[in-house]
């Protein structure tokens, strides 16, 4: 129902996910006389860790990276399922009274900013427990922020394969797992070869008779240490927060070398990664087919194996993997390019997210449509030419949390100035039309370049570009001055 005079509030945070919860606990802390509300499309909180739920789910980030500063993790666990990281997420908004802020089943379609009143007037869509539409309603906001994370929720990616009705099986996305699937004694087919297949495959394997991984092209797969061996240590001898804080900044900083080592010396670092593969797989294994990929460390993120759990299922035979392009679906399976069909009881198509800036919210400034992929981001937070509205990004290179903890602490300093100089509306300028601009993501994934037209831009200088570079963002967000003379202040 709409009202004819909306509910008003200081905040309106979109989403209840890791960034969302997030946001809302600092906006409590650090901006207590701020009204806000959370709008959460879904009937739950959690976001990502409650919405996937196949087998074997987990970060593929540190805990001691992804949790928040703020209620440090101190299970002995460094790299968590899925599960556990949904506790975690739902004890802290418990914790921070942040639970009772969050409106369920609210899914905002548009926003509309007013010069004139200086504020957001906000469409939201009503859902019952099953998705479907009971009504709109209206909020106005002061300051619209967005906690969504890049991808579309309700739908995955899947290509368009050839002969796919003919299959006589199970097909199943990773994004819609069923809870009654079961795999024991089935062959299974994974097609695939990003962080997706190869934490699923590993957790497949334990009950099926056969896992394959089908991929057209190899991605990079690191093996990492499930617990963290220097946390293990430090742990006998010093506080829990102490130790947390320890081997976070320990985390954060091999992190970011290994990225900026794979940028300056690529070649060497291939290397690197293909000699951690060689160590984990039988000698004579064809490494250049099935774990050499075509591009550059870090042009996509690197898949990680806790304690090497995919290689471990290929050296037992519970899990094969074959490079070949499929050709087209058939009864029994999938036929190759090279001829040969593969036969499967389930063939899981771990082929992708689609990606969905800003939770498809569509916005206006005084009526006039706005078009995200005509602006330019700002600190990586908010765009050219767009008053009072932020995003919560997290890193492409590291984990997500590092950059929505300095975004929100951001924002939240912002959001003081504004009031301590009755400032009600503040604006990125547009940087000089002259500078070449370059797309808002800079990986080179499918999900990315699927979707490069309908994304934002990022400039080639500060505070236009983004570093993806912890440390440097450190002194930028946190250190550095809420102000410059690109952020226009009324």
């Amino acid at each position: 129902m709409t009202s004819s005079t909306p509910e008003h509030v200081d905040v309106v945070i979109i989403g209840a996910g890791l960034s969302g919860i997030g946001a809302a606990c600092h906006l409590r802390t650090e901006c207590p006389d701020r009204t806000f509300v959370i709008l959460e499309a879904r009937g739950v909180s959690g976001g990502t860790w409650d919405l996937f739920r196949y087998p074997g789910v987990r970060s593929d980030s540190d805990m001691f990276t992804l949790s928040y500063p703020f209620r440090p993790w101190l299970d002995a666990k460094a790299i968590a399922e899925g599960p556990a990281i949904l506790t975690y997420l739902r004890e802290t908004a418990r914790e921070n009274g942040i639970e009772e802020k969050i409106r369920y089943h609210r899914r905002v379609r548009h926003a509309s900013w007013s010069s004139a009143q200086a504020r957001w007037t906000v469409e939201v869509e009503h859902l019952d427990p099953a998705g479907k539409p009971l009504g709109t309603e209206q909020l106005t906001c002061a300051f619209l922020w967005g906690n969504t994370g890049y991808y579309r929720y309700d739908e995955g990616y899947t290509p368009a394969f050839e002969g796919i009705a003919d299959f006589a099986g199970t097909i199943v996305h990773p994004q819609h797992w069923p809870d009654d699937l079961d795999v024991t004694g089935r062959r299974v087919i994974v097609i695939g070869s990003g962080a997706t297949a190869v934490t699923l495959i590993p957790a497949l394997a334990q009950d099926a008779a056969q896992v394959t991984m089908l991929q057209r092209s190899p991605s990079y797969v690191v093996s990492l240490p499930e617990r963290d061996r220097l946390a293990e240590v430090l742990r006998r001898h010093l506080p829990a927060t102490l130790v947390y804080r320890v081997v976070r900044s320990k985390n954060v900083l091999l992190t970011m070398l290994n990225y900026q080592a794979s940028r300056r010396f690529p070649t060497l670092m291939k290397s690197v990664l293909r000699k951690g593969v060689e160590r984990q797989l039988p000698a004579g294994y064809d490494i250049d087919t099935h774990f050499t990929p075509r591009y550059q460390p870090w042009d996509q993120r690197l898949c990680v194996a806790p304690d090497g759990d995919l290689f471990q299922s290929i050296r037992t035979g519970r899990a094969v993997v074959v490079t070949d392009r499929l050709e087209r679906f058939t009864e029994k399976g999938v036929r190759l390019t090279s001829g040969t069909e593969l036969e499967a009881d389930v063939i899981v198509t771990a082929t992708g997210l689609n990606l969905l800036l800003f939770g498809g919210v569509t916005l206006d400034i005084d009526g006039t449509p706005v078009d995200l992929s005509q602006h330019v981001g700002y600190k990586g937070i908010m765009f050219s030419e767009i008053p009072n509205l932020a995003v919560t990004l997290g890193y492409t290179n590291a984990s997500w949390t590092l950059k929505g903890d300095l975004t929100a602490r951001w924002v939240c300093r912002l959001l003081n100035r504004m009031a301590a100089n009755g400032y009600h509306r503040v604006i990125p300028a547009s940087p000089d039309p002259s500078l070449p601009t370059r797309p808002f993501i800079d990986l080179t994934s499918g999900y990315v370049q699927r979707s490069r037209g309908a994304l934002p831009q990022q400039g080639i200088t500060g505070p236009w570009r983004l570093h993806q570079n912890y440390p440097r963002d450190v002194l930028l967000l946190r250190f550095g001055g809420v102000a410059d003379e690109m952020l226009e202040f009324s």
